[in-house]
């Protein structure tokens, strides 16, 4: 099954609340992937800032403390660290993306890079999507555009990497229902172009198809159209960037999905359910996203 939740807002009044909306969506959404969770949320650094979310995966209580030292040697006291749980996000000059790599690197820290860009936080673990989000304090979370994903493990393992958002490039996400049936060699070649995966998640193939696109200069939208060329299965993703929000179902679009528009925010959920709570929404626009067709909705730059 799996549920899946997103929210873009327009207006910036609301930005404030946007981790609180997001938190109450996906614990509605439980019933349909009680066994793991996970989200990302969007608010942009000042400009020349960047940031690195990090999932600590070693018993090692001094990793923090560390890293902020051999940080602070390399590149100053400009760097800021936030521990959230088992999740770490560190902020820092763009300019010292190099020394903080080599940071890393050099004491083989005992966790994995989850997501890096000028926007994206990315959180997720094993549990109830209440008990996850609190966990991570999303309800105090503000931002532009947030994306949530309640799974149910169906073809794998209950684990942390495999919960859902995947991202394989800065500021890049996708959450996913359904399943594709040409995962493995798309992952192949796929890898041949230098993208790298960390799971078997089918999922994981769609967050980098969509990178590669992107990379080669398509924008989200255009990416999202070849998609429809390239992958085979049965689909609903939701794809958030630095700056833009999209849907897509495939030509079939048998897996639930609904939507709802105000002149203050865009809404999508796996069921109606989910969107009822939103401010407005009695006023908005409801709809079920039409098979193969981008939605796609930008902030400015």
């Amino acid at each position: 099954m799996c549920g899946i939740v997103g929210l873009f807002l327009k207006k910036p009044e609301l930005r404030p609340e946007l981790g609180t909306l997001t938190a109450r969506m996906l614990d509605v959404m439980t019933e349909r992937g009680p066994d793991s969770a996970g989200f990302a949320i969007y608010n942009a650094e000042p400009p020349g800032k960047r940031k690195l979310t990090l999932r600590i995966e070693a018993d090692d209580a001094d990793l923090v403390m560390r890293l902020d030292e051999a940080l602070a040697v390399k590149v100053g006291d400009v760097v800021d660290i936030v521990r959230r749980d088992d999740h770490v996000v560190i902020r820092y000059p763009a300019e010292a993306t190099g020394a903080v790599g080599n940071v890393m690197s050099a004491l083989a820290l005992g966790a994995v890079v989850v997501a890096d860009g000028e926007a994206m936080e990315l959180y997720k673990g094993v549990g109830l999507p209440r008990d996850v989000t609190t966990r991570f304090g999303l309800a105090g979370m503000a931002g532009t555009h947030a994306i949530g994903h309640t799974r149910m493990a169906t073809e794998s393992a209950v684990t942390i990497a495999g919960a859902h958002p995947f991202s394989t490039g800065p500021d890049q996400c996708l959450v996913h229902n359904g399943s594709l049936s040409n995962h493995n060699a798309l992952r192949r070649k796929l890898r041949s172009e230098g993208i790298r995966f960390s799971t078997e998640n089918d999922s994981e193939v769609a967050a980098g198809y969509l990178s590669w696109r992107m990379s080669q200069g398509a924008r989200l939208d255009e990416a999202l159209d070849a998609a429809l060329g390239d992958l085979d299965g049965f689909y609903t993703f939701v794809v958030g960037t630095r700056t833009g929000f999209a849907v897509l179902r495939d030509p079939i679009a048998c897996k639930p999905a609904v939507m709802v528009e105000t002149d203050d925010y865009v809404a999508f959920g796996s069921e109606y359910r989910a969107l009822v709570d939103l401010p407005g929404v009695e006023h908005g626009r409801v709809f079920e996203p039409a098979p193969q067709t981008v939605y796609y909705w930008e902030h400015a730059a």
